[in-house]
């Protein structure tokens, strides 16, 4: 019993969901704050300063370029601590356990295809 429900814990789908969670609720705050309060001032510096750097209006819409750099830099550091924290470790655990999903199931593919060939040969007559 216990090893079924280890099994289902280091499946993949479980270990994913986990991490989507994690990422979603711990990181997000943080690397919002960061860029928030130290990127966007540093670039609406680079891009004027003031109050509206950054910022083009066009027919009364508003283009907000150091909001965009913001969300890009937001999105990388966000992946990139998904990346070495959670994806990396992982890989390496699942290779100490041993195949890879896809491999058990090239293997078990193999021992179907060898059955049906036996099938096919016996039900033919031609199995030695």
């Amino acid at each position: 019993m216990l090893k079924g429900f280890r099994d289902f814990v280091l499946r993949g789908n479980v270990i994913d969901l986990a991490v989507a969670v994690v990422i979603g609720a711990a990181f997000t705050a943080l690397v919002n704050s960061f860029t928030t309060n130290l990127i966007k001032p540093i670039v609406g510096l680079a891009l004027g300063g003031g109050i509206d750097a950054g910022q083009v209006t066009v027919n009364g819409q508003v283009i907000d370029f150091t909001a965009m750099v913001n969300a890009i830099i937001t999105f990388l550091i966000t992946a990139a601590v998904v990346y070495f924290i959670f994806v990396v470790p992982m890989n390496k655990f699942r290779a100490k356990l041993g195949k890879t999903d896809a491999e058990e199931e090239a293997e078990e593919q193999v021992v179907l295809l060898r059955e049906i060939r036996d099938l096919l040969a016996d039900r033919d007559g031609h199995r030695s």
